[in-house]
């Protein structure tokens, strides 16, 4: 059940990408897609990231088309990651990596998104 609705949120969050091209990212976008890595990243999903995570990897990738979009995604990144005490550097430091995407975005409570 779990994994049904992280799927549909994650589509959710495709469409909105989708409907929404030439505005601005918003943190809604940006966790949305993220939510299915929640488990993974707090170290109650296993070693790896769940397919959904990685799809919403890959979407997250593809709001950051522009320096400002990127900076966005990078600060939602941040907030999202200090909202989770438990959170995982490791994992979450690795997330892309283990997803197979390139990313310009660190997961990080600390990264200064202005670089």
């Amino acid at each position: 059940m779990k994994g049904a609705v992280a799927a549909v949120i994650a589509i959710l969050a495709v469409i909105s990408l989708v409907a929404q091209q030439g505005q601005a990212v918003t943190c809604g976008q940006v966790d949305a897609a993220l939510v299915p890595c929640i488990s993974y990243l707090t170290g109650r999903g296993g070693d790896s990231p769940s397919p959904a995570c990685c799809s919403g990897v890959k979407t997250v990738k593809g709001m950051a088309q522009t320096t400002a979009d990127k900076r966005a995604c990078c600060s939602c990144v941040k907030a999202a990651a200090n909202r989770y005490a438990d959170l995982k550097d490791v994992a979450a430091q690795s997330l892309p990596t283990k997803c197979g995407v390139q990313m310009d975005i660190p997961v990080s409570r600390t990264v200064d998104c202005d670089k």
